[in-house]
């Protein structure tokens, strides 16, 4: 899967979490700070993404992970 077609998956669940424009979803967009999620929202759109990519997401890199580029970074370098 290209980082493109990760990118739309991404958005897709985020627009499905969050009460957000889907303008407002670019890879730049931090999550808490640009787009309102809580830690609830990205606990939800963690589960929801490893499930859709099959993939584990490491504790470690949760506080990593500030941006919509950075969650698809992570799941590209995990696919």
């Amino acid at each position: 899967m290209d980082r493109s077609a990760i990118f739309d998956k991404v958005k897709e669940y985020i627009l499905m979490q969050l009460p957000v424009d889907a303008s407002k979803v670019t890879e730049d967009a931090r999550m808490i700070e640009d787009l309102g999620a809580d830690s609830a929202n990205l606990m939800m759109l963690i589960m929801d993404l490893e499930t859709e990519f099959d993939t584990q997401v490491e504790d470690e890199a949760l506080g990593t992970i500030k941006t919509v580029g950075d969650i698809v970074d992570y799941i590209s370098s995990r696919l």
